[in-house]
């Protein structure tokens, strides 16, 4: 990781995202769906060793291993994100993943080009380009939620562009 990665922009900074990937179960939830699975799977597993078929309980805490074992990697997965910051000099973006690597990519934000790529599947692709560099953004947020990126984005670009060349 260089240096440039670590160390802040100067300010002002005209524009400032944090993206994340969106998880629709918060740990109440997940506690919650834990407990009916474990209870559920217990009493199936309990009929089934009532009436001899001992294995079967078994595999029923098997399920239920699995599905944990499934949200942990999700979970763990929701930690990576990206940062898009804009100052007077710089456009960085930094991507740091679910183990916590960082990479970094900085841009002169007067040469860089904001790009929306629709697809036929209806999803959309935003990407920086620059002297023959291109890097994807966003690409953990839903497609409106990009949408609204890219034209925050572009908005930021715009004004400090204008403003600088007056």
């Amino acid at each position: 990781m260089s240096t440039a990665a670590t160390t802040p922009l100067e300010a002002p900074l005209h524009f400032n995202a944090l993206l994340t990937p969106h998880r629709s179960l918060g740990r109440t939830g997940f506690i919650a769906l834990m407990s009916v699975l474990i209870a559920v799977n217990f009493a199936a597993g309990m009929v089934f060793l009532l009436k001899g078929a001992w294995p079967i309980f078994g595999f029923c805490g098997l399920d239920v291993l699995l599905v944990w074992w499934a949200f942990r990697a999700n979970y763990r997965a929701g930690r990576a994100y990206e940062t898009v910051q804009l100052s007077d000099a710089e456009l960085r973006v930094r991507r740091v993943d679910p183990k916590g690597n960082v990479a970094a990519w900085s841009f002169q934000p007067y040469w860089a080009q904001l790009i929306r790529e629709a697809h036929a599947d209806g999803s959309v692709s935003i990407w920086l380009k620059s002297h023959g560099r291109a890097l994807e953004l966003a690409h953990c947020l839903s497609v409106p939620e990009r949408l609204d990126f890219a034209a925050a984005l572009g908005t930021a670009l715009d004004r400090l562009r204008s403003t600088r060349t007056q």
